[in-house]
This record gives C-alpha cells, structure tokens and sequence, in this order.
C-alpha cells in the first residue's frame, strides 16, 4: 500500500479543481451514502460542481437524507464531465461497479478515501485509515482540517455514516474521536432521536418477512462458535426483496451468545454468491478468511463475491473458518 497523502494535498486538489464526481461501491450502505453526500455537499458550499454516483443508486432506507435526491444511478447518468472523481468507502477499484467506472473513466485525478484494511492504494492520492471505524468519520475529520463548512447535509450524513458502521457506536472500532465527533454534530444542531428513529426505527414489513425466512435456513456448528444462514433468489422473488433489505441482518446472528463467527450468504443473479462474514474475536480475522476468496474487508466484518452455487461456496467458506478457529485456539 503507498503512503497516504496527507489532507492539505488533497485540500490543494480540491481548490485547483472546479468539477467533481463523488462515488461509493455497489450495494452501498449508510457509510457509502452518507460520506459522498457529505464530501460533495461540503465541495459544493466551497462554489464547486459536483455530481453524485452510484452503480446502484441511493436505496431506499437512506432516501431520508437530505441531498439524498442528487445521488444518480451511474448508468443512466453516462460519462460524466468532471476533472476529479472521489471514490469512498471502497476497498476495491472494481467494487464502484462496471456503470461508475464507465461513469468516471474521463477524470483526470482519481482520489481514494476509505477505512477498510485491504485497500491498495489506486488512487493518484489515497488516504486509507484502517483505524478509523467510518469513511464517515475521515470525511469529518478532512473537513475540519480544511476549515470547509459542515452544513445540515453534511451533518447528518456523517453522523449516519459513522452510527450505521459502527453498530450504533457499539462496535470495537469506535473510539474516542468518534464520541467527540458526536458531540460535536449534536452541538452543530443534529436531532439524535429524530436521525435514529429514521435510520433504526423506519423498516419495511418485508424485513420482518425476510428475517422469519431466514430464521427457517438458520444452521450452527456442533459447538456452536459458527452460525450462517443462506438467502435463495428464490425468496427474493417471493417477497419482493431489494437489495437493501438484506443490509445488517447477519448483526442478528452475530448476536447470539458463544458465536464467534457468523456467515451470511446471498445468491445473486449469474451464479454469484454474496457472502457477508462477522467475527467476534480478532484471532479470528474475516478479511484474512475472505481473502482467500478474492474479498476482503475489517479484521471483524469483511466480505465476498463468489461463484456459486449456494452450497460449495458454504462448504468452501466454512470450511476456512473453522480450520481458523482451531488453528488459533479459539
């Protein structure tokens, strides 16, 4: 991985440049959503012009964000016209999705900001901070260095960001910068109970169908450390799913007391597997595990994409995880 760049060069390519693109990966999550509305609010307030890309769009459950309208689905948008491209919260180049890449294949500077452990470096600047549990958070921290303005968008895109990735500020990663980056968007006039009720409170009912059909695929290990749960094309027929329902259900499972790892794994269209891994030991690294797939992600929450079917890539996957935890002793 290069070194980072550090946030004043990338202030200077800021200011020595007019228009923008802000892009986060497919499927994107609160984090995703939240830091390129974030950023490109903030670039916007400075007089630039910025368009907002996604493969897949903004989903539904974060449509309440203000600013949320701007975000364009990369394939209808076409070949955008901007000097610089943001690419955030994405670990992988390819992970923007063909569309985005297509999208901004014009863009004279490529600049990459993120968290997640595994990512290379393939920006002409990078700033990567594993130890950040949020883009969301170095999004917040590169606006107050640079003295841009965090407006009401800006606000509550960062805070979203930031609680969606952190389990509601319940994970491991969260540290003490993150409760005084809180602090300090509540006194900026964030409205805690009204942004959660609508991040946390605000699901459709064909979540609560898709979780009762997952409890039926629900399957553990004898000892009980490793549990997963499979969603079929099927069942997303059958209750109309999109993709954004699926989002944060495997945190259910992970839950339960004595599991270490939990596994996730989602049949997508061509014969691909999703698979979603959580672990509760850092003994136990799920971006080492997903890896060896072509994935990868957090030491605690990492990811892949995979050909199938549904049932060798369980096997495959499993198996790696249980040769991890006798391996470590867990």
């Amino acid at each position: 991985m290069p070194e980072n760049n550090t946030f004043t060069q990338i202030g200077e390519a800021f200011e020595n440049h007019q228009s923008f693109a802000v892009v986060s990966h497919v499927r994107p999550d609160g984090d995703a959503i939240g830091s390129i509305l974030a950023l490109g609010n903030a670039l916007e307030q400075r007089g630039k012009s910025v368009r907002y890309l996604n493969n897949d769009g903004c989903p539904e459950s974060l449509a309440f964000l203000p600013g949320s309208e701007k975000v364009e689905v990369s394939g209808e948008a076409g070949e955008v016209d901007v000097e610089v491209a943001i690419i955030l919260d994405t670990a992988a180049h390819a992970r923007v999705g063909q569309d985005s890449l297509k999208a901004i294949e014009g863009a004279k500077l490529l600049i990459n900001i993120d968290h997640h452990l595994s990512n290379p470096g393939y920006g002409d600047l990078n700033f990567i901070d594993s130890g950040s549990p949020a883009t969301g958070q170095i999004v917040y921290d590169l606006l107050v260095a640079l003295d841009y303005p965090i407006s009401e968008i800006s606000r509550d895109s960062i805070y979203v960001a930031v609680s969606t990735d952190t389990g509601s500020f319940q994970y491991a990663g969260t540290t003490q910068r993150t409760y005084e980056m809180a602090a300090d968007l509540v006194g900026r006039g964030l409205n805690v109970g009204e942004i959660n009720r609508l991040t946390y409170d605000n699901q459709p009912y064909r979540r609560v169908e898709l979780m009762r059909a997952l409890l039926n695929t629900l399957d553990r290990s004898e000892d009980g450390r490793v549990v997963w749960w499979d969603l079929r094309e099927e069942t997303k027929r059958e209750l109309s799913l999109i993709d954004d329902d699926s989002e944060g259900m495997i945190d259910f499972i992970r839950a339960v007391h004595g599991v270490v790892v939990a596994v996730f794994f989602e049949e997508l269209g061509g014969g691909m597997i999703r698979v979603s891994m959580r672990s509760k030991d850092k003994r136990v690294n799920a971006s080492e595990i997903c890896g060896l797939f072509g994935g990868g992600g957090h030491a605690l929450a990492a990811g892949i994409r995979m050909e199938g079917p549904i049932e060798e890539a369980r096997r495959k996957v499993l198996a790696e995880v249980t040769a991890t935890l006798e391996r470590e002793g867990v």
